[in-house]
């Protein structure tokens, strides 16, 4: 859309409302009520007056966060003497969509009309990311596990001579292997239990730090039910092989073995 010179006015006019994008608003120090004038060059050729009539928050969008979004609103019977390269068509029927797209297609040759939620080949940007989220997480996981593990064979050797003690009273080598899978699945459980509170204490900080850093409403980090549920069923079952692969190095070897004779 072609760039539109925004000229502040002290005369209080008759004019058409429009809405000013926060951003905007604050950058030219607006206020509720001013006359500016739109034009479609710096030089303020055909400029068109309009009052402000409030301001809006626009619709974050991940593909602009890093741009400022100095934007304006107004009727399209306003606009009719403005180039407009792009209009944003709202139906009462979001199904109707690609419906409507070709039947626009068709009354106006050379005009491209697309429903919003068509496949943008912007998306695929965010396909690689997702990509790498998913990476990085695999080697979390793998990492995190091989930390437990380490933790749960230290234990376990800690407890050597204690192991050995109860396999010579009469205790199993199941009943062994089950309470160090307890021991695993607690300590992976108060792990899911600190991570969770430790996002959800630091969510609005990150949150804030980044709007207030793109000026910008976009959620940057939410913590659902979903991805805590999510985490819980990797960490447990991580958690409790780390301790049977931990517990296993100790009880497979014969009990005298272990006492040295």
């Amino acid at each position: 859309m072609p760039s539109l010179a925004l000229v502040l006015l002290l005369a209080q006019a008759a004019a058409p409302d429009m809405l000013v994008s926060r951003q905007l608003f604050e950058r030219e120090h607006l206020r509720v009520g001013q006359i500016v004038e739109l034009a479609r060059d710096a030089g303020g050729t055909d400029a068109q007056r309009f009052r402000v009539a409030g301001v809006y928050e626009p619709v974050p969008d991940p593909m602009r966060f890093g741009q400022q979004r100095l934007e304006t609103r107004v009727h399209l019977p306003d606009l009719r003497d403005a180039t407009i390269s792009t209009v944003n068509v709202q139906l009462a029927d979001p199904a109707a969509a690609p419906a409507f797209a070709a039947d626009v297609s068709r009354r106006l040759p050379g005009l491209t009309a697309r429903a919003t939620s068509a496949p943008d080949q912007r998306a695929s940007t965010f396909a690689v990311l997702d990509r790498f989220h998913l990476a990085i997480a695999i080697v979390t996981i793998a990492g995190s596990g091989a930390f437990l593990l380490a933790l749960m064979v230290m234990l376990v050797e800690e407890r050597r001579e204690t192991m050995t003690t109860l396999r010579l009273i009469g205790l199993t080598r199941g009943r062994l292997l089950a309470q160090v899978l307890v021991e695993g699945g607690l300590i992976a459980g108060a792990g899911v239990v600190f991570g969770v509170a430790f996002a959800l204490a630091t969510e609005p900080a990150f949150n804030h730090f980044f709007q207030w850093r793109y000026d910008t409403a976009l959620i940057f980090l939410r913590i659902t039910p979903s991805i805590v549920a999510r985490s819980t069923l990797i960490a447990l079952p991580v958690g409790a092989a780390a301790s049977a692969a931990a517990g296993w190095t100790i009880l497979r070897h014969r009990t005298l073995t272990r006492i040295g004779r």
